[in-house]
């Protein structure tokens, strides 16, 4: 008598895609809404600045310090506070102050009484409201999701800002020929209150931690910042997006005068050059999980950070070489945002990974001060170089620190790694050496 075959174990089911998880469409709904009105901002408030206030170079140095001050100020305290918060409540607290401070500014311009002290003065106060969005909403997704989707989610988030750079500035170009830039500036008002009720109508509600068992804010933003200076591949990964950061931004902080004044572009070509760069976002936003497979999600961090250097080389030949200066700003606005958003998608998800829920917000808002709190000095140093060698030296400046910035990565275990490590990886161990070969 024979006997039967055991049944074969059947296929496991295929993972259900956050396109039909609810909450996280709304988050998601209330992140585009975001992007798109900060984008249309990006573009107005430099030209409002260079165009209608005769902004200089230290004032635009200082202007873009403002904009990211808050992440060095208070970024660490941030921390402590949000993972104290019921995260959905801080997103729409932010985008409610984000949009009542920018209404301010439109009310001004409009009716003539706008100044570079008012810009800054509102800048520091979106900074603020900013620093509590970001870290609430990177710390919001693990929790949202799980762990199993931060790859997918962070992805899908990546998407919507790559699209948001690509439209933006080309609507704002187009528009531009036609409106102020504080009209603009009121589509981001619209755009940050939407936002606000798309985040308002999620169900999710984590439970934060009980007050009594509460511990001082010191102790608890040290215990954030030991998480990260104690993990060896998270300290090299926040020592070249710093680094990266510091000099992004004294670039960043001439873009408008480099573009408007010395290359001799209108606002709409301006426009056009962002948006067609931006699209180098799109398609690494796409392909940034098909890459890391291919590449290996460790490797892909150092080879994305090397694609920074000639990205930042470009725009500054657009002065030297007789090429139509469209073309060389275009390319390396494309190779910096694709490369930008791969490296991002893989060192984002590695630190939602690698961190207990618990400690999310502390170790977003650690990351955030070390990465972010570069930037305003950034700002600074490029307005004061601009102001001292002028403009198109300083670019240059930034072509050598990024490539400086690319080093940690680059000479590091990441380089040998396919994977990056588990929590529970010996490469990830907290003794403060390395010991992934």
């Amino acid at each position: 008598m024979s006997t039967a075959p055991p049944p074969a174990e059947a296929p496991p089911a295929p993972r259900r895609s956050l396109v039909h998880h609810p909450d996280f469409r709304r988050l998601w709904t209330g992140d585009a809404l975001g992007q798109l009105g900060a984008q249309l901002t990006g573009i107005a408030l430099p030209v409002l600045a260079v165009q209608n206030l005769a902004a200089t170079e230290w004032e635009m140095g200082v202007l873009t310090a403002a904009e990211t001050l808050a992440f060095l100020v208070i970024g660490l305290p941030a921390g402590a506070w949000v993972d104290r918060m019921r995260k959905r409540d801080v997103l729409v607290v932010a985008d409610v102050v984000r949009g009542t401070v920018l209404a301010v500014v439109v009310a001004a311009a409009l009716t003539g009484h706008a100044s570079m002290p008012l810009l800054i003065g509102a800048a520091l106060v979106v900074s603020v409201a900013s620093t509590f969005f970001d870290v609430a909403h990177q710390s919001y997704v693990p929790w949202l999701v799980g762990l199993d989707h931060v790859v997918e989610g962070n992805s899908k988030l990546q998407s919507t800002q790559s699209v948001a750079m690509v439209v933006a500035p080309a609507v704002a170009g187009a528009l531009l020929r036609v409106v102020t830039a504080p009209l603009l500036i009121a589509a981001n008002v619209v755009t940050y209150l939407l936002s606000a009720f798309a985040v308002s109508r999620i169900r999710h509600r984590e439970q934060p931690p009980a007050p009594e068992t509460r511990r001082p804010l010191r102790a608890e933003i040290a215990e954030g910042l030991r998480f990260v200076v104690r993990q060896p591949l998270l300290r090299r990964i926040v020592a070249c997006t710093g680094i990266g950061n510091l000099f992004g931004s004294a670039t960043g902080a001439l873009g408008a005068i480099y573009a408007l004044r010395v290359l001799g572009l209108d606002t709409a070509a301006f426009g056009t050059v962002l948006s067609a760069g931006a699209i180098g976002g799109l398609v690494g936003a796409v392909a940034a999980d098909r890459l890391s497979r291919l590449v290996g999600e460790a490797r892909i961090i150092p080879v994305s950070a090397l694609l920074f250097v000639p990205a930042a080389a470009l725009p500054p030949l657009a002065a030297v070489v007789d090429w139509p200066p469209q073309v060389l700003l275009i390319a390396g606005g494309a190779l910096f945002s694709f490369a930008v958003v791969v490296y991002n998608v893989a060192q984002v998800s590695f630190r939602q990974r690698l961190c207990p829920p618990a400690l999310l917000g502390r170790m977003n808002a650690s990351v955030r001060f070390f990465v972010w709190g570069t930037m305003p000095l950034g700002g600074l140093l490029g307005g004061w170089l601009g102001t001292t060698i002028g403009v198109v030296p300083t670019l240059w400046v930034g072509v050598a620190g990024v490539f400086v910035s690319a080093l940690p990565v680059v000479l590091s275990p990441l380089v040998r790694m396919d994977e990056l490590p588990r929590p529970d990886s010996p490469a990830v161990t907290t003794d403060g050496k390395d010991v992934t070969s």
